[in-house]
C-alpha cells in the first residue's frame, strides 16, 4: 500500500495528494494555517516519496485505485479531496470512479482539461531524459515552475522543490510521465459532480493553461474559482492565501469568483 501519514483530529478529513516529482513534505508551509477542523491525510503517490513504484505506466486512473485502497484501510468514506498538479490529475480519477467519497474535490494548480497535442509530444520527448538524466531534468524545470517575477525572493522555495524532485525515483517520474500523456478530459466530472468543487490557479503557471482553464469551467453553483499572483506552486508561493481559502471555502460559503 502506499505510504501516508494521518495527522490531527479535526472532524473534517482533507486528503492532500502531491504532484509530479513531490512527496508529502511538500505540504509543510501550508499546514501550519490550515484549520483545526481538519484531519490531514497524506499520501506518496506511487514512485514518489516512500511509495514504491507500482506499474511501468501509472495512468491517472490506475493511482486513484491506489489512493482509495489507503481510504478504504483507514475506514474513511467522505472525505475533501486536494490535489496539486499531478495529484489533482489523480484527483479527478477518483471523482469520476468514486463520487460517493467525496465532500469536496479541490483542484490545486492543476486542470480537468487534456494536454494539447504539443504538450504531450513534449512529455513524450521527455521519456529518455528522465531515464538517462534525471537531474539534469529536474534542475531544468523545476525553477519554471515559480512566478518568473519573484525568484529572488522564493530562491530558498525553490531550492526546496528542486531537493524534493531530486529525491524522487526517476522510473517512478517516467511511469508517472506516461499515465499523464494517457490523461483524458475530465470536464465531464465537474458537470456531475454534485459535491463542492473549489479550483485554485495561478496567474503565471507555466504547466497550466489557466485562463483557459478557469474560462472553460462549468457554470454551476457548486464550483469557486480564485486565481492567485503566483506560478505553479501555490503551497510554495502564497501558503497562508490558499490555506485561508480552503479553510473558508470547504468549510463555509463565499462568492463565486474573487482573484487576490
Amino acid at each position: 500500500m502506499l505510504n501516508f501519514e494521518r495527522k490531527g483530529n479535526g472532524k473534517e478529513m482533507l486528503v492532500l495528494l502531491h504532484g509530479f516529482m513531490e512527496n508529502i513534505s511538500i505540504w509543510s508551509d501550508m499546514e501550519p494555517h490550515l484549520s483545526e477542523n481538519f484531519s490531514l491525510l497524506k499520501i506518496d503517490l506511487p514512485g514518489h516519496g516512500q511509495s514504491e513504484i507500482i506499474a511501468e505506466v501509472q495512468t491517472m486512473e490506475f493511482m486513484a485505485e491506489e489512493v482509495k485502497k489507503v481510504l478504504d484501510d483507514q475506514n474513511l468514506e467522505k472525505v475533501h479531496l486536494l490535489g496539486h498538479s499531478m495529484g489533482g490529475y489523480i484527483s479527478l480519477g477518483f471523482a469520476e470512479k468514486y463520487p460517493e467519497y467525496l465532500k469536496s474535490l479541490t483542484l490545486f494548480f492543476s486542470s480537468y482539461l487534456p494536454d494539447d497535442p504539443e504538450k504531450k509530444e513534449q512529455r513524450m520527448k521527455s521519456y529518455r531524459i528522465i531515464e538517462d538524466a534525471f537531474a539534469h531534468y529536474a534542475r531544468a524545470g523545476v525553477p519554471n515552475l515559480f512566478n518568473p517575477n519573484e525568484r529572488d525572493v522564493l530562491e530558498g522555495k525553490i531550492e526546496m522543490a528542486l531537493e524534493v524532485a531530486l529525491s524522487t525515483n526517476n522510473l517512478g517520474a517516467l511511469a508517472s510521465v506516461k499515465g499523464m500523456v494517457e490523461r483524458t478530459d475530465k470536464t465531464h466530472v465537474l458537470e456531475n459532480l454534485d459535491c463542492k468543487i473549489l479550483v485554485l490557479a495561478g496567474k503565471h503557471d507555466n504547466a497550466v493553461k489557466t485562463e483557459a482553464m478557469i474560462k472553460n469551467l462549468p457554470d454551476r453553483t457548486n464550483i469557486k474559482s480564485y486565481v492567485l499572483d503566483c506560478g505553479h506552486n501555490g503551497h510554495w508561493e502564497k501558503p497562508e492565501i490558499c490555506a485561508a481559502i480552503i479553510n473558508t471555502e470547504l468549510l463555509h460559503h463565499l462568492p463565486k469568483h474573487l482573484v487576490f
